[in-house]
């Protein structure tokens, strides 16, 4: 069985969040920058079920940890 190494676009419809290029950039456009002493699965803006996924993925270290890595970097860009 192949599986998908999944994407941004993946992780926001994952999220439950618009996932057009345009919305992905807006988002992180408005939350960032995260300062550095909250983890990515605290941010004040994620609801509980969407803070649970990305902690689990993060913790599961599978292949969506790299993805939410990356969510992970640009929100922590000024």
């Amino acid at each position: 069985m192949d599986t998908i190494t999944p994407t941004m676009r993946h992780l926001f419809q994952q999220l439950g969040l618009p996932d057009t290029p345009t919305d992905i950039a807006r988002f992180i456009h408005d939350h960032r920058p995260l300062p550095e002493d909250v983890r990515v699965s605290e941010a004040p803006f994620w609801t509980p079920a969407q803070a649970m996924f990305i902690k689990d993925k993060l913790q599961s270290d599978d292949h969506w940890a790299v993805v939410v890595d990356e969510l992970n970097t640009r929100l922590r860009a000024p």
